[in-house]
């Protein structure tokens, strides 16, 4: 299974029983905000602004709550001025970390963003330092018992996704982040139940760690998750899942 499979089931998972729907509902409302911002209200003519639609409402979140993150990010009404900034560094063991963020104070953002490294043996790295061995991709990971592997290829290849692949207990189908919605809406129409769907940014090579700087990089990465600028943290990291959730 891939260390990005297993990190973000094991935060769904975690996500579910610290019952941390507040922090994901921040999240979403500043996603949807900055889309609309940067390309309009409408969904149709807005890929962008659809794909955090659609993650908001996957979370439940209520329709209007999502219609005011819109109207903020097209101005309709008052709300906080985000900037988008992506730091990129390296955990314990050279693992490549890249951080989106979205803040009102990018001075706090980046004092918290390099204490969180510097405190759990990492270190910020300059632009483009570890950018590159990411691609994005719409990433859905599905229980076993939820679907057999013959019905999920033939959905695979009729809803225009890429990859079906065996993760242990997942099956995970990756897709062109601009397929996502039309893979999202074939699972649907199947009735298939996803354990996590996103779009998100997938490594070409993992650092399998193990022991203490496993242990540290989980820390390291649960830190930079809880700063409340923090939107998206993507890794190369891979690890033995037991250890970790043993």
């Amino acid at each position: 299974m891939s260390g990005h499979s297993k990190w973000a089931t094991i935060k769904h998972k975690k996500g579910a029983a610290d019952a941390k729907r507040g922090k994901i509902f921040t999240r979403l409302i500043k996603e949807i905000t900055i889309a609309a911002k940067s390309g309009g209200g409408d969904p149709d003519g807005n890929p962008r602004l659809r794909t955090a639609i659609l993650a908001a409402k996957a979370e439940n979140m209520p329709a209007d709550n999502i219609k005011r993150a819109v109207q903020r990010g097209t101005g309709e009404l008052e709300g906080l001025s985000y900037d988008e900034i992506t730091y990129e560094g390296y955990g314990p063991g050279g693992v490549a970390i890249i951080v989106d963020v979205l803040t009102d104070n990018k001075n706090r953002a980046v004092s918290e963003i390099r204490h969180a490294f510097s405190k759990n043996g990492g270190n910020l790295g300059a632009e483009g330092a570890v950018s590159w061995m990411f691609s994005k991709k719409g990433v859905f990971s599905i229980e076993k018992d939820a679907a057999n592997e013959d019905k999920l290829m033939e959905l695979v290849l009729e809803s225009g996704a890429e990859d079906l692949n065996d993760e242990g207990e997942y099956w995970e189908i990756l897709s062109d982040p601009k397929d996502f919605e039309a893979v999202s809406e074939a699972l649907k129409t199947a009735k298939i139940k996803t354990e996590t769907a996103e779009v998100t940014k997938i490594a070409s090579t993992y650092t399998r760690l193990e022991g203490t700087q496993a242990n540290a990089m989980m820390r390291l990465l649960e830190t930079i998750e809880d700063l409340d600028d923090t939107q998206n943290v993507y890794s190369n990291f891979d690890f033995d899942e037991a250890q970790m959730v043993g």
